[in-house]
């Protein structure tokens, strides 16, 4: 019998011979690599963009999270911020790094506003990344200055209405952001006026509003909660469907007079495009599994965001669905951003 050119021929114990195709063979040899890659990862520090200014919600949690997997995997992870143009700076370096597990990205909701907000980004989610898993989930809570007279949300919309576009609400994220999208939603449902600044990080946009400079504020729980506490702000409302255990007698944006008003703003990890799926999925499972240690657990609730975790495709799923989701609320409130 003629051998086919290219053909590779494994003999096995029965004296039979297998006759593997050149692209069989190839592939076969490709799952192999990928394997052994996996099972070595990471073999040196990995480098963790975080596109937003330090100090802010996100850039607490994703530390936190480097500081997880760095014990987990005895390999240092490297919280590296790239704040500016509303997280599309550090996107974009993520997007163009090379697809081998060591350069990922730690963001928000904000990347899926992102690809419906901006007229034009040097990067596409949906086609340059790589969903590994959400990292957690957590509500805002919108403050306001103490020296504005408004005690509940129907007294801000009053004063809001009254005063169409002289008050102010700043954001973290900067435009096109999640704590930016959040306040314009408010805008949206509450038939009101606030007009947005934007900031590259919480901190900056908390240090305005101290100073009476921003009257109100729509950021993450766990950079407001502090000064909560403190007196320096006064709590409206939270985002969520429900109370946060944080802040149990602040009342949600539902129960404050804004109906259909629920944000539930996710963190996540994403890999440059090409990364090998073994890898980004050794990654996902590393990181269930250290949801697994009580302590994580404490650490991360303690920060006012609700860990969890899932499977890349079940990212990706959820990933679509929220792009398609705030593409409606970009359009409704027109937002449109260079």
């Amino acid at each position: 019998m003629k051998k086919t050119q290219g053909t590779r021929h494994k003999t096995q114990g029965n004296g039979f011979k297998v006759i593997l195709h050149p692209s069989a063979f190839i592939l076969c040899c490709a799952v192999a690599a990928s394997s052994a890659l996996a099972q070595q990862y990471p073999a040196k520090p990995v480098r963790m963009v975080i596109p937003i200014g330090p100090g802010s919600s996100m850039d607490i949690t994703g530390r936190v999270v480097a500081q997880r997997l760095s014990e987990t995997w005895s390999q240092t992870v490297i919280a590296d911020n790239r704040p500016g143009a509303g997280g599309n700076i550090g996107t974009d370096v993520v997007a163009k790094s090379p697809g081998d597990g060591y350069t990922i990205l730690f963001t928000s909701s904000s990347l899926a506003i992102a690809r419906s907000a901006y007229k034009k980004l040097p990067y596409d989610a949906l086609r340059d990344l790589e969903p590994i898993t959400q990292i957690s989930s957590r509500g805002n809570s919108l403050v306001v200055h103490p020296s504005l007279p408004v005690r509940t949300v129907k007294q801000l919309i009053a004063l809001a209405r009254a005063k169409p576009g002289e008050l102010t609400f700043g954001s973290g994220g900067g435009n096109g952001s999640s704590d930016h999208l959040v306040g314009e939603l408010f805008n949206l449902l509450a038939k009101v006026k606030i007009t947005h600044v934007p900031y590259k990080s919480g901190p900056q946009a908390v240090t305005d509003l101290l100073n009476g400079q921003l009257q109100t504020y729509f950021g993450g729980i766990p950079v407001n909660l502090p000064l909560i506490r403190a007196g320096k702000t006064r709590p409206l409302a939270v985002s969520l469907d429900h109370r946060s255990p944080l802040l149990p007698d602040v009342p949600t944006m539902v129960e404050a007079g804004v109906p259909g008003y629920v944000v539930n703003v996710w963190y996540g990890l994403f890999a440059p495009r090409g990364t090998p799926a073994a890898v980004f999925e050794k990654i996902s499972a590393d990181y269930a599994r250290a949801l697994k240690v009580p302590e994580f657990q404490e650490r991360m609730s303690g920060l006012g965001v609700d860990a969890t975790a899932n499977s890349p495709a079940e990212f990706r799923k959820m990933f679509a669905e929220e792009v398609e989701k705030w593409a409606k609320v970009v359009k409704a409130a027109h937002v449109a951003l260079d």
